[in-house]
């Protein structure tokens, strides 16, 4: 086993506790409905509805081509990194002597090492799947949205189609902010190389940048007709 120490475990736990009480807060629990993904949710909706009025289509198009070529750039980037980190691998006995050399820096032993780039190719992993994920649910939504009958006259029908397709925009936007996390945690992770204590402060940061930002940012405000300040 690698030298792993108590207060390793005890940073990891926080980690894994933080992330995962986090998602269930902000995805699962009440206080979504106050979130920014809700409201953005809500404007999904209205899209979909506004593109049935539409005779021509084309703005409604590219902006869901935007939103997949999003999602395969962070695909496509995430894979780069899995790759660089699976390389990371080898040469963990190079990255241990760099790290050495650096004042407060305790890389730990080998296997420590590359435990902690097993973390992050999980955190990597975890992100394609749902940035790949989300590029497939936007291609959902350009198929509803060629599916949409182009008569001009909203009926039930035709309605209930659009807000499936704002529904399945929302659930791509989910699975990609989802992804987007992933990220940032895996920047907490990186403090771990440094010291176990830096990882735990790294994750308490990123949890309040995650809140402010889907609770209590200035564009919240805005999207909602709030005075931002």
């Amino acid at each position: 086993m690698p030298d792993i120490t108590p207060i390793d475990y005890l940073a990891f736990g926080f980690y894994a506790t933080s992330w995962a009480g986090y998602s269930l807060f902000a995805d699962h629990s009440r206080w979504r409905e106050r979130s920014i993904m809700k409201v953005m949710d809500d404007y999904r909706e209205r899209w979909m509805l506004e593109m049935l009025k539409r005779d021509n289509r084309i703005v409604d198009s590219t902006i869901i081509s935007s939103l997949q070529n999003g999602a395969a750039f962070f695909a496509s980037t995430t894979i780069l990194a899995l790759g660089g980190l699976i390389a990371g691998l080898g040469a963990s006995e190079e990255a241990i002597r760099v790290l050495s050399a650096l004042p407060y820096v305790e890389p730990g032993s080998a296997d420590a090492f590359r435990l902690k780039v097993l973390l992050l190719i999980v955190v990597m992993a975890y992100a394609f799947f749902k940035f790949a994920w989300t590029f497939r649910l936007q291609s959902y939504v350009a198929i509803l949205l060629g599916a949409a009958p182009n008569d001009m006259e909203v009926t039930a029908d035709s309605k209930q189609l659009a807000l499936r397709a704002g529904r399945i925009s929302a659930l791509g936007a989910r699975h990609f902010n989802r992804g987007l996390r992933a990220y940032f945690f895996a920047l907490a992770a990186l403090a771990w190389f440094i010291h176990p204590l830096l990882f735990i402060a790294m994750t308490v940061y990123v949890l309040t940048v995650l809140h402010r930002r889907e609770f209590r940012s200035k564009s919240l405000k805005v999207l909602r007709s709030e005075t931002a300040e």
